[in-house]
């Protein structure tokens, strides 16, 4: 079966790999990811439909599938952290993570035969007290670049964070219904 990932996400293109051989990786170009006012599900969600609707019609593959992951804030449910654009911004992140829980939601569109279907899924993730030297090493890696919340739970994070309720799946890229479709 011929896939497309239109993701530029390196994490949910192994993944795929992993789960189905051979696909094709290929992020779209402008697509806004602004997210709109409302829940944390709902923006997630608006932001994976932009994402569909900027898939050009007629282009070849069997499925297409799109996905956008945001980490709720702990201090407010409906709020999403974002993606930390310097080490000052991760910094505080992952401060403000440190000793919590936190819900990630993931949105996953799969386009199979021209139709799309969505699907919005949460896990519960619980991050260790950190030090300042373990918030330290974890910038310095580099492994919360271009990731929700600043980290990722497969990278670093793992050994200071764990998943406390849901599927891993949603925390690192996908809602995992998604691809039981291609299973």
């Amino acid at each position: 079966m011929g896939i497309w990932l239109a993701s530029g996400s390196e994490r949910r293109s192994q993944i795929l790999r992993d789960r189905y051989g051979a696909v094709h990786v290929e992020a779209l170009p402008d697509v806004d990811e602004t997210p709109p006012t409302g829940s944390v599900s709902s923006q997630v969600l608006a932001i994976c439909r932009r994402k569909a609707a900027a898939v050009p019609i007629g282009h070849g593959y069997n499925a297409v599938l799109v996905a956008d992951t945001m980490v709720g804030d702990p201090d407010d449910i409906n709020a999403a952290m974002g993606k930390a654009t310097d080490e000052s911004g991760a910094l505080s992140m992952l401060k403000r993570l440190s000793g919590r829980r936190h819900q990630v939601w993931s949105a996953t569109g799969i386009q199979i035969c021209g139709d799309w279907t969505f699907f919005v899924e949460f896990a519960i993730v619980e991050v260790d007290e950190l030090t300042i030297e373990e918030i330290g090493n974890l910038i310095e890696s580099g492994s919360w670049i271009g990731k929700a919340g600043s980290y990722d739970l497969a990278g670093d994070m793992g050994n200071h964070a764990r998943l406390i309720d849901g599927d891993e799946l949603a925390v690192l890229g996908f809602a995992p219904s998604a691809l039981r479709l291609l299973d």
